[in-house]
Protein backbone atom coordinates (compact mmCIF):
# COMPACT_ATOMS: atom_id res chain seq x y z
CA UNK A 1 0.00 0.00 0.00
CA UNK A 2 1.08 3.39 -0.79
CA UNK A 3 1.85 4.61 2.86
CA UNK A 4 0.78 7.29 4.97
CA UNK A 5 0.88 8.43 8.67
CA UNK A 6 -1.83 7.34 10.91
CA UNK A 7 -3.01 10.29 12.76
CA UNK A 8 -5.54 10.39 16.01
CA UNK A 9 -7.03 7.12 15.98
CA UNK A 10 -5.19 3.92 14.42
CA UNK A 11 -6.55 3.42 10.70
CA UNK A 12 -6.09 0.00 10.67
CA UNK A 13 -7.57 -0.03 14.61
CA UNK A 14 -9.25 -3.49 15.20
CA UNK A 15 -13.07 -3.13 14.56
CA UNK A 16 -14.59 -5.45 17.71
CA UNK A 17 -14.86 -8.38 14.81
CA UNK A 18 -17.84 -6.42 13.69
CA UNK A 19 -18.45 -8.32 10.37
CA UNK A 20 -21.00 -5.52 7.88
CA UNK A 21 -24.68 -6.79 8.17
CA UNK A 22 -25.85 -8.67 4.95
CA UNK A 23 -27.54 -6.45 3.02
CA UNK A 24 -31.33 -7.22 3.02
CA UNK A 25 -32.37 -8.67 -0.11
CA UNK A 26 -35.01 -6.27 -2.39
CA UNK A 27 -38.16 -6.89 -2.28
CA UNK A 28 -40.28 -4.35 -4.22
CA UNK A 29 -43.91 -2.71 -4.17
CA UNK A 30 -46.75 -3.95 -5.95
CA UNK A 31 -46.40 -4.01 -9.83
CA UNK A 32 -47.77 -0.67 -11.56
CA UNK A 33 -50.58 -0.35 -13.70
CA UNK A 34 -49.62 -1.58 -17.63
CA UNK A 35 -46.76 -3.53 -16.48
CA UNK A 36 -48.04 -6.64 -17.69
CA UNK A 37 -47.25 -5.52 -21.29
CA UNK A 38 -43.65 -4.76 -20.18
CA UNK A 39 -40.95 -7.07 -21.43
CA UNK A 40 -39.96 -9.64 -18.45
CA UNK A 41 -37.86 -9.48 -16.32
CA UNK A 42 -37.68 -6.10 -15.40
CA UNK A 43 -37.78 -3.58 -12.69
CA UNK A 44 -39.10 0.12 -12.34
CA UNK A 45 -37.08 3.49 -11.32
CA UNK A 46 -38.80 5.72 -9.08
CA UNK A 47 -36.38 8.58 -10.33
CA UNK A 48 -34.10 9.40 -13.31
CA UNK A 49 -30.43 8.60 -12.65
CA UNK A 50 -28.08 7.80 -15.05
CA UNK A 51 -25.91 6.54 -12.52
CA UNK A 52 -24.69 3.06 -13.04
CA UNK A 53 -25.11 2.00 -9.27
CA UNK A 54 -28.76 1.86 -8.32
CA UNK A 55 -29.68 1.77 -4.58
CA UNK A 56 -32.83 0.66 -3.06
CA UNK A 57 -34.84 3.90 -2.97
CA UNK A 58 -34.42 4.59 -6.42
CA UNK A 59 -36.08 1.34 -7.11
CA UNK A 60 -40.12 0.33 -7.53
CA UNK A 61 -41.90 -2.89 -8.16
CA UNK A 62 -39.67 -5.89 -9.69
CA UNK A 63 -41.08 -8.49 -11.70
CA UNK A 64 -40.94 -11.92 -9.52
CA UNK A 65 -39.31 -13.75 -11.96
CA UNK A 66 -35.99 -11.28 -11.63
CA UNK A 67 -32.88 -13.90 -12.30
CA UNK A 68 -30.18 -13.14 -9.33
CA UNK A 69 -26.98 -12.50 -11.36
CA UNK A 70 -29.34 -12.16 -14.31
CA UNK A 71 -29.94 -9.66 -17.10
CA UNK A 72 -33.32 -7.23 -16.59
CA UNK A 73 -35.53 -4.82 -18.77
CA UNK A 74 -35.16 -1.26 -16.68
CA UNK A 75 -38.06 0.86 -17.16
CA UNK A 76 -38.66 4.77 -16.01
CA UNK A 77 -41.17 6.40 -13.62
CA UNK A 78 -43.07 6.90 -16.86
CA UNK A 79 -43.20 3.46 -17.68
CA UNK A 80 -41.04 3.41 -20.69
CA UNK A 81 -38.13 0.90 -21.49
CA UNK A 82 -34.69 3.02 -20.12
CA UNK A 83 -31.81 0.40 -20.46
CA UNK A 84 -30.54 -2.93 -19.15
CA UNK A 85 -28.19 -3.91 -16.28
CA UNK A 86 -27.42 -6.72 -13.83
CA UNK A 87 -30.04 -7.88 -11.07
CA UNK A 88 -29.10 -8.58 -7.49
CA UNK A 89 -31.62 -8.13 -4.75
CA UNK A 90 -29.01 -9.35 -2.03
CA UNK A 91 -26.33 -6.45 -3.23
CA UNK A 92 -26.13 -3.05 -1.75
CA UNK A 93 -26.77 -1.86 -5.01
CA UNK A 94 -29.50 -4.23 -6.41
CA UNK A 95 -29.68 -2.50 -9.78
CA UNK A 96 -26.26 -2.27 -11.56
CA UNK A 97 -27.03 -0.54 -15.20
CA UNK A 98 -24.85 -1.44 -17.91
CA UNK A 99 -26.45 0.66 -20.88
CA UNK A 100 -29.26 3.13 -21.24
CA UNK A 101 -31.24 2.99 -24.50
CA UNK A 102 -34.76 1.73 -25.68
CA UNK A 103 -33.61 -1.82 -26.41
CA UNK A 104 -33.47 -4.83 -24.68
CA UNK A 105 -30.00 -5.71 -23.78
CA UNK A 106 -28.62 -8.94 -24.38
CA UNK A 107 -25.98 -10.93 -23.69
CA UNK A 108 -24.59 -10.83 -27.46
CA UNK A 109 -24.35 -7.02 -26.35
CA UNK A 110 -21.78 -7.78 -23.50
CA UNK A 111 -19.67 -9.33 -25.47
CA UNK A 112 -19.84 -6.85 -27.86
CA UNK A 113 -18.55 -4.61 -25.28
CA UNK A 114 -15.54 -6.79 -24.41
CA UNK A 115 -14.68 -6.64 -28.13
CA UNK A 116 -15.31 -3.17 -28.10
CA UNK A 117 -13.17 -2.32 -25.12
CA UNK A 118 -10.07 -4.05 -25.94
CA UNK A 119 -10.26 -2.78 -29.57
CA UNK A 120 -10.37 0.36 -28.30
CA UNK A 121 -7.10 -0.52 -26.43
CA UNK A 122 -5.06 -2.22 -28.86
CA UNK A 123 -6.33 -0.83 -32.26
CA UNK A 124 -7.21 2.66 -31.65
CA UNK A 125 -4.98 3.97 -28.98
CA UNK A 126 -2.19 1.72 -30.12
CA UNK A 127 -0.70 0.75 -26.93
CA UNK A 128 0.78 -2.38 -27.54
CA UNK A 129 3.32 -0.60 -29.40
CA UNK A 130 4.38 1.66 -25.96
CA UNK A 131 3.65 -1.15 -23.94
CA UNK A 132 2.61 -4.36 -23.12
CA UNK A 133 0.93 -3.59 -19.52
CA UNK A 134 -2.51 -1.41 -19.96
CA UNK A 135 -5.93 -1.91 -18.50
CA UNK A 136 -8.23 -4.18 -20.69
CA UNK A 137 -11.71 -3.47 -19.32
CA UNK A 138 -12.75 -0.09 -16.87
CA UNK A 139 -15.70 -1.29 -15.45
CA UNK A 140 -18.90 1.21 -16.01
CA UNK A 141 -17.00 3.42 -18.80
CA UNK A 142 -16.92 0.67 -20.65
CA UNK A 143 -20.30 -0.49 -19.86
CA UNK A 144 -19.23 -3.64 -17.81
CA UNK A 145 -20.16 -2.81 -14.48
CA UNK A 146 -18.24 -4.74 -11.76
CA UNK A 147 -15.36 -5.41 -14.33
CA UNK A 148 -11.96 -4.55 -14.25
CA UNK A 149 -9.62 -6.61 -16.70
CA UNK A 150 -5.53 -5.35 -16.83
CA UNK A 151 -2.86 -7.05 -19.55
CA UNK A 152 0.37 -7.55 -17.93
CA UNK A 153 1.85 -9.74 -21.02
CA UNK A 154 0.57 -12.95 -21.22
CA UNK A 155 -1.59 -12.59 -17.81
CA UNK A 156 -4.38 -10.91 -17.74
CA UNK A 157 -5.27 -9.85 -14.19
CA UNK A 158 -9.18 -9.19 -13.19
CA UNK A 159 -11.17 -7.71 -10.66
CA UNK A 160 -14.63 -8.57 -9.79
CA UNK A 161 -17.42 -6.85 -7.57
CA UNK A 162 -20.78 -7.48 -9.42
CA UNK A 163 -21.98 -11.46 -9.63
CA UNK A 164 -23.57 -10.85 -13.03
CA UNK A 165 -19.75 -10.52 -13.83
CA UNK A 166 -18.54 -13.87 -11.91
CA UNK A 167 -21.28 -15.57 -13.33
CA UNK A 168 -20.12 -15.09 -17.29
CA UNK A 169 -16.37 -15.36 -16.81
CA UNK A 170 -16.09 -19.32 -18.24
CA UNK A 171 -17.96 -17.70 -21.30
CA UNK A 172 -16.04 -14.40 -21.53
CA UNK A 173 -12.28 -15.35 -20.26
CA UNK A 174 -11.63 -17.29 -23.04
CA UNK A 175 -13.11 -14.34 -25.58
CA UNK A 176 -10.79 -11.93 -23.42
CA UNK A 177 -7.79 -14.50 -24.04
CA UNK A 178 -8.40 -14.66 -27.62
CA UNK A 179 -8.64 -10.96 -28.41
CA UNK A 180 -5.58 -10.29 -25.97
CA UNK A 181 -3.45 -12.87 -27.13
CA UNK A 182 -3.22 -13.62 -23.52
CA UNK A 183 -2.97 -17.69 -22.12
CA UNK A 184 -3.07 -17.02 -18.18
CA UNK A 185 -5.30 -15.11 -15.69
CA UNK A 186 -5.31 -14.14 -11.84
CA UNK A 187 -8.98 -13.09 -10.67
CA UNK A 188 -9.40 -11.10 -6.86
CA UNK A 189 -12.74 -10.12 -5.17
CA UNK A 190 -12.57 -7.98 -2.76
CA UNK A 191 -13.93 -10.32 0.56
CA UNK A 192 -16.29 -8.04 1.91
CA UNK A 193 -17.84 -7.51 -2.05
CA UNK A 194 -18.07 -11.25 -2.07
CA UNK A 195 -20.20 -11.53 0.67
CA UNK A 196 -22.32 -8.92 -0.19
CA UNK A 197 -23.23 -10.23 -4.08
CA UNK A 198 -23.09 -14.09 -2.94
CA UNK A 199 -19.80 -14.75 -5.17
CA UNK A 200 -17.95 -17.87 -4.22
CA UNK A 201 -14.41 -17.25 -4.51
CA UNK A 202 -13.55 -21.08 -4.81
CA UNK A 203 -15.23 -21.39 -8.02
CA UNK A 204 -13.30 -18.70 -9.95
CA UNK A 205 -11.54 -20.29 -13.66
CA UNK A 206 -8.85 -22.16 -13.24
CA UNK A 207 -5.30 -20.58 -14.77
CA UNK A 208 -2.03 -21.89 -15.13
CA UNK A 209 -0.13 -20.26 -11.70
CA UNK A 210 0.62 -16.85 -11.76
CA UNK A 211 3.05 -15.16 -9.17
CA UNK A 212 5.38 -12.95 -11.11
CA UNK A 213 5.79 -11.76 -14.59
CA UNK A 214 7.86 -9.27 -16.23
CA UNK A 215 6.28 -6.24 -18.29
CA UNK A 216 7.75 -3.48 -20.21
CA UNK A 217 6.62 0.11 -20.74
CA UNK A 218 8.28 2.80 -23.23
CA UNK A 219 11.66 0.52 -22.98
CA UNK A 220 11.33 0.17 -19.00
CA UNK A 221 11.06 -3.01 -17.12
CA UNK A 222 9.08 -3.78 -14.03
CA UNK A 223 8.26 -7.17 -12.14
CA UNK A 224 4.74 -7.51 -11.68
CA UNK A 225 4.36 -9.76 -8.32
CA UNK A 226 0.46 -11.02 -7.96
CA UNK A 227 1.10 -11.99 -4.18
CA UNK A 228 2.79 -8.82 -3.14
CA UNK A 229 1.39 -6.41 -5.26
CA UNK A 230 -1.84 -4.26 -4.41
CA UNK A 231 -5.20 -3.57 -7.12
CA UNK A 232 -4.80 -5.74 -10.27
CA UNK A 233 -0.72 -6.03 -9.95
CA UNK A 234 0.66 -2.85 -11.03
CA UNK A 235 -0.26 0.95 -11.18
CA UNK A 236 -0.26 1.35 -15.58
CA UNK A 237 -2.69 4.36 -14.56
CA UNK A 238 0.44 6.71 -14.22
CA UNK A 239 1.95 5.31 -17.73
CA UNK A 240 1.77 8.48 -19.39
CA UNK A 241 2.68 10.47 -16.09
CA UNK A 242 5.85 8.91 -15.51
CA UNK A 243 6.94 9.67 -19.05
CA UNK A 244 6.18 13.33 -18.45
CA UNK A 245 7.64 13.77 -15.87
CA UNK A 246 11.10 11.70 -16.98
CA UNK A 247 11.31 14.51 -19.47
CA UNK A 248 11.38 17.54 -16.88
CA UNK A 249 13.69 16.03 -14.59
CA UNK A 250 17.59 16.05 -16.38
CA UNK A 251 20.48 16.59 -14.03
CA UNK A 252 17.77 17.19 -11.34
CA UNK A 253 17.62 15.79 -7.56
CA UNK A 254 14.06 14.27 -6.82
CA UNK A 255 12.45 13.14 -4.10
CA UNK A 256 9.20 10.24 -4.62
CA UNK A 257 7.24 10.03 -1.56
CA UNK A 258 4.60 6.67 -1.96
CA UNK A 259 7.10 5.25 -4.51
CA UNK A 260 5.46 1.96 -4.36
CA UNK A 261 7.46 -0.41 -6.74
CA UNK A 262 9.25 2.43 -7.95
CA UNK A 263 7.73 3.46 -11.50
CA UNK A 264 8.66 7.07 -10.75
CA UNK A 265 11.93 7.21 -9.78
CA UNK A 266 13.19 4.81 -12.19
CA UNK A 267 11.68 6.43 -14.95
CA UNK A 268 13.24 9.44 -13.82
CA UNK A 269 16.78 7.76 -13.85
CA UNK A 270 16.92 5.45 -16.75
CA UNK A 271 14.78 8.11 -19.21
CA UNK A 272 15.28 11.14 -17.86
CA UNK A 273 18.77 11.64 -16.65
CA UNK A 274 17.40 12.65 -13.12
CA UNK A 275 20.45 13.79 -10.56
CA UNK A 276 19.90 12.54 -7.24
CA UNK A 277 16.46 10.53 -6.72
CA UNK A 278 15.44 9.75 -3.55
CA UNK A 279 12.11 7.05 -3.47
CA UNK A 280 10.44 6.73 -0.27
CA UNK A 281 8.25 4.13 1.15
CA UNK A 282 6.35 2.86 4.02
CA UNK A 283 5.83 -1.04 2.81
CA UNK A 284 8.64 -2.78 2.63
CA UNK A 285 7.56 -5.15 0.22
CA UNK A 286 7.18 -2.43 -2.33
CA UNK A 287 10.44 -1.06 -1.66
CA UNK A 288 12.15 -4.71 -1.92
CA UNK A 289 10.24 -4.84 -5.55
CA UNK A 290 10.99 -0.81 -6.44
CA UNK A 291 14.57 -2.17 -5.91
CA UNK A 292 14.53 -5.37 -7.76
CA UNK A 293 12.75 -3.24 -11.04
CA UNK A 294 15.65 -0.56 -10.35
CA UNK A 295 18.04 -4.34 -10.92
CA UNK A 296 16.07 -5.05 -14.20
CA UNK A 297 16.94 -2.22 -15.71
CA UNK A 298 20.39 -1.72 -14.87
CA UNK A 299 21.86 -3.76 -18.08
CA UNK A 300 23.87 -0.36 -18.58
CA UNK A 301 25.15 0.57 -15.35
CA UNK A 302 23.44 0.51 -11.66
CA UNK A 303 20.46 2.84 -11.36
CA UNK A 304 21.83 4.68 -8.71
CA UNK A 305 18.28 5.56 -6.23
CA UNK A 306 18.23 5.68 -2.66
CA UNK A 307 15.34 3.75 -1.45
CA UNK A 308 14.28 4.50 1.40
CA UNK A 309 11.87 2.18 4.05
CA UNK A 310 10.42 4.95 5.62
CA UNK A 311 6.88 6.45 6.56
CA UNK A 312 6.43 9.38 4.29
CA UNK A 313 4.51 12.21 6.47
CA UNK A 314 7.67 11.47 9.00
CA UNK A 315 10.85 11.46 6.41
CA UNK A 316 8.95 14.64 5.00
CA UNK A 317 8.76 15.98 8.15
CA UNK A 318 12.60 15.58 8.59
CA UNK A 319 13.88 16.83 5.56
CA UNK A 320 11.65 20.00 6.84
CA UNK A 321 13.89 20.08 10.20
CA UNK A 322 16.91 19.47 7.92
CA UNK A 323 16.24 21.92 5.63
CA UNK A 324 17.18 19.72 3.24
CA UNK A 325 15.43 20.68 -0.70
CA UNK A 326 14.93 18.83 -3.87
CA UNK A 327 14.46 20.42 -7.75
CA UNK A 328 11.83 17.67 -8.01
CA UNK A 329 9.00 16.45 -5.24
CA UNK A 330 6.06 14.18 -6.57
CA UNK A 331 3.75 13.08 -4.05
CA UNK A 332 1.59 9.87 -4.96
CA UNK A 333 -0.48 8.64 -2.07
CA UNK A 334 -2.77 6.02 -1.57
CA UNK A 335 -6.30 6.69 -1.55
CA UNK A 336 -7.01 9.24 1.37
CA UNK A 337 -10.45 9.79 0.50
CA UNK A 338 -12.35 6.22 1.30
CA UNK A 339 -16.28 7.63 2.01
CA UNK A 340 -18.28 10.37 2.64
CA UNK A 341 -18.85 13.24 5.02
CA UNK A 342 -16.33 12.61 8.11
CA UNK A 343 -14.33 10.23 6.14
CA UNK A 344 -13.98 12.65 3.41
CA UNK A 345 -13.06 15.32 5.75
CA UNK A 346 -10.46 13.02 7.14
CA UNK A 347 -9.09 12.58 3.86
CA UNK A 348 -8.68 15.70 2.87
CA UNK A 349 -6.58 16.88 5.83
CA UNK A 350 -4.60 13.93 5.62
CA UNK A 351 -4.18 15.45 1.93
CA UNK A 352 -3.71 18.90 3.31
CA UNK A 353 -0.62 18.19 5.55
CA UNK A 354 0.96 15.56 2.59
CA UNK A 355 0.96 18.59 0.72
CA UNK A 356 2.09 20.88 3.11
CA UNK A 357 4.93 18.90 3.98
CA UNK A 358 6.05 18.19 0.35
CA UNK A 359 5.63 21.93 -0.82
CA UNK A 360 8.61 22.59 2.12
CA UNK A 361 10.39 19.93 0.40
CA UNK A 362 10.55 22.02 -2.76
CA UNK A 363 13.51 24.18 -3.64
CA UNK A 364 11.87 27.83 -5.04
CA UNK A 365 11.48 27.57 -9.07
CA UNK A 366 11.30 23.83 -8.69
CA UNK A 367 8.66 21.53 -9.64
CA UNK A 368 5.61 20.19 -7.83
CA UNK A 369 3.79 17.31 -8.96
CA UNK A 370 1.22 15.61 -6.32
CA UNK A 371 -1.52 13.27 -6.91
CA UNK A 372 -4.91 11.87 -5.64
CA UNK A 373 -6.74 8.57 -6.29
CA UNK A 374 -9.61 9.37 -4.80
CA UNK A 375 -12.35 9.03 -6.83
CA UNK A 376 -14.76 10.89 -4.21
CA UNK A 377 -12.32 14.45 -4.25
CA UNK A 378 -13.52 16.16 -7.61
CA UNK A 379 -10.38 17.96 -9.75
CA UNK A 380 -11.53 21.40 -8.26
CA UNK A 381 -11.19 19.91 -4.54
CA UNK A 382 -8.03 18.55 -5.03
CA UNK A 383 -6.99 21.71 -6.50
CA UNK A 384 -8.25 23.42 -3.92
CA UNK A 385 -6.37 21.52 -1.01
CA UNK A 386 -2.96 22.10 -2.73
CA UNK A 387 -3.64 25.58 -3.53
CA UNK A 388 -4.80 26.68 0.51
CA UNK A 389 -1.25 24.52 1.62
CA UNK A 390 0.60 26.62 -0.32
CA UNK A 391 -0.91 29.72 0.90
CA UNK A 392 -0.47 28.34 4.83
CA UNK A 393 3.45 28.17 3.36
CA UNK A 394 3.32 31.70 2.13
CA UNK A 395 4.07 30.24 -1.22
CA UNK A 396 2.99 30.74 -4.83
CA UNK A 397 2.49 27.91 -7.02
CA UNK A 398 2.64 28.64 -11.05
CA UNK A 399 0.46 25.59 -11.96
CA UNK A 400 0.80 24.08 -14.81
CA UNK A 401 -1.58 21.26 -15.63
CA UNK A 402 -3.93 18.54 -14.20
CA UNK A 403 -3.47 15.53 -15.87
CA UNK A 404 -4.68 11.66 -15.24
CA UNK A 405 -4.68 8.47 -16.25
CA UNK A 406 -4.13 7.40 -20.01
CA UNK A 407 -6.65 6.59 -22.33
CA UNK A 408 -7.58 3.27 -21.27
CA UNK A 409 -8.77 3.89 -18.04
CA UNK A 410 -11.54 6.34 -19.53
CA UNK A 411 -14.12 7.74 -17.12
CA UNK A 412 -18.57 8.18 -17.77
CA UNK A 413 -19.82 11.67 -17.93
CA UNK A 414 -22.96 10.01 -15.74
CA UNK A 415 -20.09 8.50 -13.15
CA UNK A 416 -17.88 11.53 -12.31
CA UNK A 417 -16.63 9.59 -9.37
CA UNK A 418 -15.03 7.25 -12.06
CA UNK A 419 -12.67 10.34 -12.42
CA UNK A 420 -10.12 8.92 -9.35
CA UNK A 421 -6.92 10.17 -10.82
CA UNK A 422 -5.93 13.46 -10.85
CA UNK A 423 -2.33 14.31 -10.88
CA UNK A 424 -1.49 18.08 -10.60
CA UNK A 425 1.72 19.84 -11.96
CA UNK A 426 2.95 23.17 -10.56
CA UNK A 427 5.93 24.76 -10.17
CA UNK A 428 6.75 26.33 -6.97
CA UNK A 429 7.33 30.14 -7.47
CA UNK A 430 8.66 31.32 -3.97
Amino acid sequence: MRNFEHKGREAHAPQRNRKPAAPRAYRGGDAPEGSEHWLRPWVQLKYFTYNPAVFPRMLGAVSPDAVTGGLINVYDKNGELFGGGFWNAASRTPLRMLRHADTVLTEDDLLQALRRAVEWRRADCNLDAATNAYRVVHGDSDGLGGLIVDRYADVLSLEVSTLGVWLRLPQWLPLLHELCGTTRHVITVDEKIARMEGIDPATAPKSEPVQKVRIVENGVQFEVDFEQGHKTGFFCDQRDNRLRLSKLVQGRSLLDLCCYSGGFSIYAKLLGGAGDVTAVDLDEKAIAMAKRNANINAAGGPLRIDFVHADAFVYARQMVRNGKNFDVVLLDPPKFVLGRDEEKEEGLKKYNDLNMLGLQCVRPGGLFVTCSCSGLVTPPEFERVVVKAAQRLGRRLQILDMSGPGWDHPFLSTYPEGRYLKVLWARVFS
